[in-house]
């Protein structure tokens, strides 16, 4: 797995979180570390953004490159539009990849929002990048009610093309949970049709950097370099 392509189901979900704690572990173990942000977008020039993030979180030795930057928050293909500016393709983004593989232990390619999110007019997605590099893509999911359905068609999608999924990480476990919540842990590794190998805490990303690295790897199973148990997490919360 030098390369893993993480996405979401949609925004706002904690995927950057989520990259973040994949780094952590990583850089945890010894193994060498670079984020890839195909397309920025909401963020202003100088501004830090999502790779600056993770960097922050996982710490500084971690590479990061960010291909394009949109200021406006919206689809990188409206975005671009908007801005009168290029937009980017799944052969840049591939290409980048590999490159950061040939020095990387692992490469993680975040994308914007969900998996079928547009880049450009021709309607290419993160999933053609996923297909071109033929790496395995992580998905992130929120925990609550609605996430099922935005989960199983997720997966499809990924079958459909032929994309492998390495499974599923819950990007924001809230502290109290409800009931669907709770069911939702037994029940997206059905919808999505892949393991759920994660959830990381509600609030993680406002830890103090040096305790976000020290507890990543208790929020990821061993297939993500950390420790954590499906099992014994759904029978906490059943």
């Amino acid at each position: 797995m030098g390369i893993i392509v993480v996405s979401g189901t949609g925004t706002e979900i904690g995927k950057t979180v989520v990259t973040s704690a994949v780094a952590a572990a990583a850089v945890a173990a010894g193994r060498s570390v670079a984020v890839l942000k195909p397309a920025q977008t909401g963020v202003a020039p100088g501004e830090p953004g999502d790779v600056a993030e993770v960097a922050r979180l996982a710490g500084g030795a971690v590479t990061g490159v960010e291909l394009v930057r949109y200021p406006e928050p919206l689809a990188p293909e409206r975005a671009a539009l908007r801005a009168g500016m290029a937009t980017v393709s799944p052969e840049e983004v591939a290409d980048a990849a590999r490159k950061l593989a040939a020095g990387h232990d692992l490469v993680l390619v975040e994308g914007a929002g969900g998996l079928l999110v547009r880049f450009d007019a021709a309607g290419h997605t993160l999933a053609d990048t996923a297909r071109l590099l033929g790496a395995p893509v992580l998905v992130v999911a929120p925990a609550g009610l609605g996430t099922l359905n935005s989960a199983t068609l997720t997966g499809e999608a990924l079958r459909a093309r032929g994309i492998t999924q390495l499974g599923v990480v819950v990007g924001s476990w809230p502290a109290a949970p409800d009931l669907a919540a709770r069911c939702n842990l037994a029940d997206l590794p059905v919808a999505a049709q892949a393991p759920l190998l994660g959830a990381v805490p509600e609030g993680a990303g406002a830890l103090a950097p040096e305790a976000f690295r020290a507890a990543a790897a208790g929020w990821l199973a061993p297939e993500l370099g950390g420790a954590w148990a499906a099992d014994a997490f759904l029978t906490a919360w059943a």
